[in-house]
């Protein structure tokens, strides 16, 4: 369907004798903005519950808060939890649970309990390994959680790598393996392969991992981000994962959104670059993408949403300016974004604190379009089967719903969780590792709403 975009430009300005381009917020709406902890906060993620509700999840300097924003009318903090103080906290969801990290030595991994939600969340364990103390930042795929930089691997002080941290069991993780080549400042994961920023290495290089073995991580190509390269972090398009978008945080020159095609690894190209509309001095920072729609986190240009239905030429489509001090090549401003099922959009600002927002346009719409919906719920039969030792296991969704995904064994005792969260419409797969589960007849239930299927599966070793 043809969508007509109506963008407004404004005039240049000139500010302390600097120019910049200060354009009106487009095709979005502020709902809330929430400040209460001053200055120093950093990441946000977003969880929603089986019942539907949405909450925010905040990095601030001395701790994690946890926002209620389900009535837009009545955006609140539920609870808050005290950390170590740091200028840097990044958080995942898994099911029911919330993993924190932070770059302040002794840290941890936080593990938090969101089942007692809207009243109330819990601590469940903050997890250590040894010689881990503290993390830069936190990745997500399946029951695993990928650990990244900070002195996760071993090396000495801030030289890490990535560690997969096994989460079946959400309060009692267990060590798996590392990748420590180079630096990894973040990573995107996607089927079991790793797309790792080496923002520093050797330098500014995308490492593409094979992650199948999470005991085993292995080296499959890189490439240089060039020019000025500096990757920060990175996001595939969910409807044409040949291409990879990474944003480069570089103040000079201003970092840019690339994107790359991918499809021959031993020779990745660049298609083109982005910036926002208008505004060619800003950094770029984070990018979270949905189907259609990609949001970013565009430092002192604010919240930035661009339709990727055509992912070889993003094209903006609203924005919401979270600092509309200056588009300075300053890091200021917004640093990270999530977009709720609802359509809601959150991003935490530097100095401003939570904002949520909301679209004018009908962005659940075009994250759907183009995408195969299926018209039933559908649980298929795991490919490769027997296998050894993983497999992968694909499901649909009629629309959106909380979804579970278990392994059980022959007496039935739960092997694994797979899935436990709320999912678009669609068609989706996660991959099982098997490694440490003994050969034998195993089966996979399904549950989403009332639908619940059953399959069996075969591990050979």
């Amino acid at each position: 369907m043809k969508k007509l975009y109506i963008i407004i430009f404004t005039l240049l300005v000139s500010v302390a004798g600097e120019s910049f381009s200060q354009l009106a917020n487009q095709n979005t709406y502020l709902l809330a903005q929430l400040d209460q902890y001053g200055n120093n906060y950093s990441a946000c993620w977003g969880y929603r519950a089986p019942n539907g509700r949405e909450y925010a999840i905040l990095g601030c300097g001395t701790g994690t808060s946890f926002v209620d924003i389900t009535d837009s009318a009545n955006i609140h903090e539920v609870d808050f939890l005290p950390g170590l103080s740091s200028s840097w906290r990044e958080m995942k969801v898994v099911g029911k649970y919330a993993y924190i990290v932070s770059e302040a030595s002794g840290s941890g991994l936080q593990i938090v309990n969101l089942k007692y939600l809207p009243d109330s969340i819990n601590l469940a364990a903050t997890y250590f390994y040894t010689g881990y103390t503290h993390t830069h930042s936190v990745s997500q795929s399946g029951p695993y959680i990928y650990l990244n930089g900070g002195n996760n691997t071993p090396g000495g002080s801030d030289v890490g790598g990535v560690t997969v941290i096994d989460v079946t069991n959400p309060i009692a993780p267990v060590k798996r393996g590392s990748w420590s080549s180079f630096y990894v400042h973040d990573c995107r994961i996607v089927n079991d392969t790793i797309y790792a920023c080496n923002i520093y290495n050797p330098p500014g290089t995308v490492s593409v991992i094979n992650g199948i073995n999470k005991d085993n991580l292995v080296t499959v190509a890189s490439w240089q981000n060039n020019p000025n390269p500096f990757p920060h972090n990175c996001a595939l398009p969910m409807n044409d994962r040949r291409y990879i978008y990474t944003t480069d945080e570089t103040s000079s020159p201003n970092g840019k959104l690339k994107v790359w095609d991918k499809q021959n690894l031993s020779n990745v190209t660049l298609v083109t670059s982005w910036q926002p509309t208008g505004i060619t001095t800003a950094i770029v920072h984070n990018i979270e993408t949905y189907n259609n729609i990609a949001v970013i986190a565009h430092y002192t240009a604010g919240i930035r949403i661009l339709d990727i239905s055509n992912p070889t030429s993003p094209m903006e489509i609203a924005w919401y300016d979270t600092y509309p001090t200056n588009n300075n090549a300053n890091f200021a401003g917004c640093w990270g974004v999530f977009m709720f099922p609802s359509g809601k959009i959150i991003g935490s600002d530097i100095s401003g604190g939570l904002f949520v927002i909301k679209s004018t346009l009908d962005l659940v719409g075009i994250n759907n379009e183009n995408v195969n919906i299926p018209s039933e719920f559908q649980l298929k039969q795991n490919y490769p089967n027997p296998f050894n030792p993983a497999t992968t296991v694909e499901y649909g969704l009629p629309k959106a719903s909380y979804v579970t995904v278990k392994v059980f064994d022959a007496v039935g005792r739960e092997a694994a969780l797979l899935v436990d969260e709320y999912k678009p419409a669609g068609n989706h797969k996660v991959n099982f590792d098997a490694s440490r589960l003994a050969t034998g007849v195993y089966f996979y239930s399904m549950s989403a709403g009332d639908f619940v299927q059953t399959k069996k599966m075969v591990l050979v070793k």
